[in-house]
This record gives C-alpha cells, structure tokens and sequence, in this order.
C-alpha cells in the first residue's frame, strides 16, 4: 500500500465533518479507512471482523462529534479515532472471551472421527453422553443450545423467537453453557 502524507486537521474540517459535508466524509473515510484496515487487520481472524471493527469505530467517531459538536484539540482527531478503534477492539475480544464456542468447553475432550473404528465408537458413547446432558437441563436451556449449537440457527432468529435482545440472549447462554459443562464434566 502507497505511503500516505500525513494530514493535518484543524478545527474547520472537524466542523465540515460534524455538518455532514460529503466531500469532508468521504476524505475522512478514505484517509482512516486505509489506517483502520491496517491495524485491525493484523488483529482479527477474518475480513467481515475487520469491516465491522472498521465501520463501528467510524460510527462511533462522527456520532461523537456531532453529538459534542467539536472536538476539543482538532490536530488530535488521529489519536481520538485511534482509540475508539481500541475500545472497539477490545469489546470485541471481551464478547468473543465470554462466547466460547460450546464445543471449545465439552466437546474438546471429544475423539476425532477419523481416526481408527474404536474412536468412532468412543465418538458415539460421547455422542450418547451429550445427549443424556442436554436431558438434564431445564428446557428454555436445552432448546436454546439446541438451535444455536444444533440447527445453528442465528442469534437475531433465536432473539425473535424468544422475545428478548441481545444481550439477554448472550447472559442466557453463557447460564446454559455453564450448566452443560458443569453437568457434562460432573457426570
């Protein structure tokens, strides 16, 4: 990528970009963009995190300023925007730490399937253990990981389904996890 010179903000760009101006958008968009891309690609595992990293900071960046109207020092809009990308990284690496996947937990002590025929059937007893589990737990729990683990149905679907947001779905699921490997290990 061409290096590019370094630009210079001052307070009436912070104010063309607070009021909308297309042209002063389109600049900033272009010249963090780039710099976004870089930084947060060489921190996320794919190409859709780091378009939504990138997209989020931006929307945090312009619903700031216009909210505030300024910024206080306009020359440091590069180090604000910087580190609403921080912040932004960092939520997501704390959201993907609280939302480990249920087979990283229970199912890492399960065989790989392609190894030898007793480990397919050792795979099946595993198979049958998970099963009986899921039996155990309450059933708004079981139905929960049954549709994001089993039909891998979307959060936003299974939010609907539920009548709740987001967030509550994630404390919900983080409970019923929790309870599964408490009994998987526990049994």
């Amino acid at each position: 990528m061409p290096v590019r010179p370094r630009f210079s903000f001052d307070s009436d760009y912070v104010r063309r970009l607070v009021a909308g101006d297309p042209d002063t958008e389109r600049h900033f968009t272009d010249y963090f963009g780039d710099l976004l891309t870089l930084k947060l690609r060489s921190r996320l595992r794919s190409a859709a995190q780091v378009e939504d990293a990138r997209q989020e900071t931006f929307v945090r960046v312009l619903t700031t300023l216009k909210q505030k109207r300024a910024l206080a020092t306009p020359e440091s809009l590069g180090a604000f925007v910087n580190s609403v990308c921080n912040n932004v990284l960092f939520e997501m690496y704390r959201s993907h730490s609280k939302t480990t996947p249920l087979e990283e937990e229970a199912g890492a002590a399960l065989p790989d399937p392609g190894i030898d025929a007793e480990m397919a059937v050792g795979l099946d007893e595993d198979r049958a253990h998970v099963r009986s589990v899921m039996e155990t737990l309450p059933q708004k729990e079981r139905q929960l990981l049954h549709w994001l683990f089993f039909e891998e149905a979307d959060k936003d679907e299974v939010c609907r389904r539920l009548d709740i947001d987001r967030n509550y779905l994630r404390v919900l699921l983080h409970r019923a996890k929790q309870r599964f490997k408490t009994e998987f290990v526990g049994s």
